[in-house]
């Protein structure tokens, strides 16, 4: 496997790691929200329902992102797009530190995700697009692990800063990844698909998913229950362990991170595994390993087994996971490439962001510890089976 990745040269290296970084400092973004919740509902005298909700706005707007920047990134190209995106959700991310208001700040992350919608999908065709098909599934591993750096890179800046800056500077410093537009500027190419094609008509993208649409539609049920898988065992979690534990911000903050290092190497080791193996049983089998960690994870007392038990659930979750990026871009048709991983990505995301506000609710009703083990043995049950009846194009030319 080291020797494969070997062959990549220098311009495609920089293509992985810039998508890699702007998959995490957007999931950055996006996480530092979650560690807020509390924060936020005592400033504005709410609820974390209420909060919570901004989460959900986040996630319904990012496919409408996906859509619009998908469709530029085929018309005009990967690169001069995924730089407007990045700068774009820098920017909400910067402004949501000056809400003046709960409704404000919703109003604010809801622009938020759906600038945030775009960046995935573009960095993942742009990357599977420019490396060998023998190399897809170990750097979709590292891919998709961006979001868990993000995550864990959250956690850290929550454990030093959120006592000392308060939730309206944690907001602050999300306007950070604009920087990375400089690093796509100078190093990073186009991709060489959409190069070779420059200058040839081109297929509407929507046409072409519209035409595709048994796919499209496999796709965004398999995506649905993707994140599903992923939200329902993140975005509650700083939450549960505040409200169920009563944890401080550094016990908090070090017990995420722990589950973020869980998922890197989940995400990276089922990544390598879909190379060798397939994508789809490097998929089953990750889902499958969620189920026995679920009591562990969500019902353990101690600060050491709630910690044992999220760094074995991501590498369940994020292992899944890792696979995605290599087994969309395979299974997206030819022509919407641009559009297709990111829309039906996002899309699935639309139907899965109820998740954060409906475990809230559950949590009322119960706790959250029952609520995250509902969806995540839930969705580990489905994730496997519509896995299992689906297609697999691993090594696929992508044109």
């Amino acid at each position: 496997m080291l020797a494969e990745l070997r062959t990549l040269d220098r311009s495609q290296w920089s293509a992985v790691i810039a998508s890699f970084l702007g998959w995490t400092l957007d999931a950055f973004d996006f996480f530092l929200m979650l560690f807020m919740v509390d924060a936020i509902a005592t400033e504005f005298h709410s609820d974390h329902e209420a909060v919570f909700f901004g989460v959900t706005l986040t996630l319904a707007a990012r496919p409408f992102g996906a859509l619009l920047f998908g469709w530029l990134a085929d018309r005009f190209g990967r690169r001069p797009i995924l730089m407007i995106d990045i700068l774009l959700f820098s920017v909400f991310e910067f402004a949501s530190a000056f809400a003046p208001s709960l409704v404000m700040l919703l109003i604010i992350r809801t622009l938020f995700g759906f600038a945030m919608g775009g960046e995935w999908g573009i960095g993942a065709s742009l990357v599977m697009e420019s490396i060998p098909a023998k190399t897809r599934g170990i750097i979709s591993g590292l891919l998709q692990e961006g979001y868990a750096c993000g995550y864990l890179l959250a956690a850290i800046a929550y454990y030093f800063l959120f006592d000392a800056i308060g939730w309206r500077g944690m907001f602050m410093i999300g306007i950070v990844p604009a920087l990375l537009v400089v690093i796509i500027r100078l190093w990073v190419k186009e991709s060489p698909s959409f190069e070779a094609a420059r200058g040839e008509p081109r297929a509407n993208p929507i046409a072409v998913l519209l035409r595709h649409w048994k796919t499209t539609l496999y796709v965004v049920v398999l995506m649905t229950a993707f994140n599903f898988f992923s939200h329902g065992t993140q975005d509650v979690y700083p939450t549960f362990l505040k409200s169920d534990h009563h944890f401080d911000t550094h016990q908090i903050g070090l017990i995420t991170a722990i589950m973020n290092v869980g998922a890197i190497t989940g995400g990276l080791l089922f990544g390598a595994l879909s190379d060798r193996f397939s994508r789809r049983w490097a998929i089953i089998g990750a889902a499958l390993l969620a189920l026995p960690v679920i009591p562990l994870w969500a019902f353990s007392h101690t600060a050491a087994m709630l910690a044992l038990g999220a760094f074995l659930i991501q590498v369940a979750v994020q292992g899944a996971w890792g696979v995605v990026p290599a087994h969309i871009n395979e299974l997206a048709p030819d022509g919407a490439r641009g559009m297709f991983p990111g829309f039906a990505y996002q899309a699935g995301n639309f139907i899965a962001s109820i998740n954060a506000t409906w475990q809230a609710s559950l949590a009322r009703q119960s706790s959250y510890s029952h609520a995250m083990a509902l969806v995540c043995g839930v969705t580990a049950v489905v994730l496997v089976v519509w896995t299992f009846i689906g297609p697999e194009r691993k090594g696929a030319e992508l044109k």
